[in-house]
């Protein structure tokens, strides 16, 4: 069975930070941000909002993703999420409500 993995943006409630990470199970890891289960930069600056991700079943892929979109600067990455979230809605609710098993 293929693994997926899901690179993915989060954001405060003001949409000020962003933060970029990888994860091989997205409902997990977002339940850690939201429930601050974990202390660091996202529980610091309320960063719990999921703006985009994408997924795929290639670790390297996922990961050489990660540090390109790290890389990008405020506009480029703005412009990505807009794309696909023009209202920047948190896509956490939709993704538990379907039991989103794509990141798993």
């Amino acid at each position: 069975m293929d693994r997926n993995y899901c690179v993915y943006v989060l954001t405060n409630r003001v949409g000020s930070v962003l933060y970029i990470g990888v994860t091989n199970d997205l409902q997990r890891r977002l339940w850690e941000h939201k429930t601050h289960a974990l202390p660091g930069f996202t529980e610091r600056y309320q960063v719990n909002r999921l703006v985009y991700y994408e997924s795929t079943t290639n670790i390297s892929a996922a990961l050489e993703r990660e540090k390109q979109l790290k890389r990008w600067n405020r506009d480029k990455k703005e412009w990505l999420i807009s794309m696909l979230n023009p209202h920047w809605n948190d896509l956490s609710e939709s993704i538990q409500l379907e039991g989103f098993p794509a990141c798993r």
